[in-house]
């Protein structure tokens, strides 16, 4: 079956996000990857003066995350999910952030202008449509040595690791189905096996003009599950 995709899964992510926050809070390490993931962007300390872009920001598990590393920077939060992005905006948030209802694939028609000194992307790519026309989207709005850090379920290739995930999806389901958000998360099982492995989706990064790209495990028992993938905008941009 194949995985949702655009609108469907849009819709999919609405549904869920009433209880989205009780069921990532009981997953050992969520948060402290998160942040962790942040860190790795590898800015000054506070962030003060920066831009950063938070590209599919949920419930704004990820905004957090940025904003605990980079407190002074300003973060614009964009969502496709307007559940999601509803629940986020409820939190209390300091003025610097801001969010955005948009596709990732739509930035400029949603108002959101190049410059950026980071974009942080946690559990995104597996969810487009097409993620090579998204890493274009998020070069284009990152100015001169911008950074990306990509936070995601992206699986080492190791039979084992898969074997793991699947495991604790299964026990997932059950849970998430009497909520009536099965459908999303059996799309969410499958999305992580039939996407990229992290070095497959790091060459991704390389293809896409991006330099000092680096793989980075995450600890626990994602370790082989998730990755930090970051990657930098060359000083001097080229076009072929």
């Amino acid at each position: 079956m194949p995985t949702m995709r655009d609108a469907a899964l849009a819709s999919a992510f609405d549904h869920a996000a009433r209880t989205y926050d009780t069921l990532v809070r009981a997953n050992p390490g969520y948060h402290a990857h998160l942040r962790r993931s942040a860190r790795r962007l590898g800015l000054p300390a506070q962030g003060r003066g920066l831009r950063v872009l938070d590209l599919g920001c949920g419930t704004g598990a990820s905004t957090a995350a940025l904003l605990s590393v980079l407190p002074e920077a300003e973060i614009t939060a964009v969502d496709a999910s307007a559940g999601m992005l509803e629940r986020a905006e409820a939190k209390d948030w300091p003025s610097s952030v801001t969010f955005t209802h948009s596709p990732a694939e739509h930035l400029a028609e949603a108002g959101i202008e190049g410059g950026f000194d980071a974009v942080f992307a946690a559990y995104l790519f597996r969810n487009t449509a097409d993620p090579d026309r998204v890493l274009a989207s998020v070069r284009d709005v990152l100015a001169p040595g911008g950074r990306v850090a990509v936070h995601e379920y992206t699986l080492s290739g190791r039979r084992h690791h898969r074997a793991l995930w699947s495991a604790v999806c299964a026990g997932l389901l059950p849970v998430t189905t009497a909520l009536g958000d099965g459908a999303l998360y059996r799309h969410l099982w499958r999305s992580v096996v039939e996407f990229d492995t992290a070095a497959l989706f790091a060459r991704r990064l390389t293809a896409a003009g991006f330099s000092r790209v680096a793989v980075l495990p995450l600890p626990g028992w994602q370790t082989g599950i998730t990755h930090t993938i970051v990657g930098q905008v060359p000083q001097e941009r080229t076009r072929g």
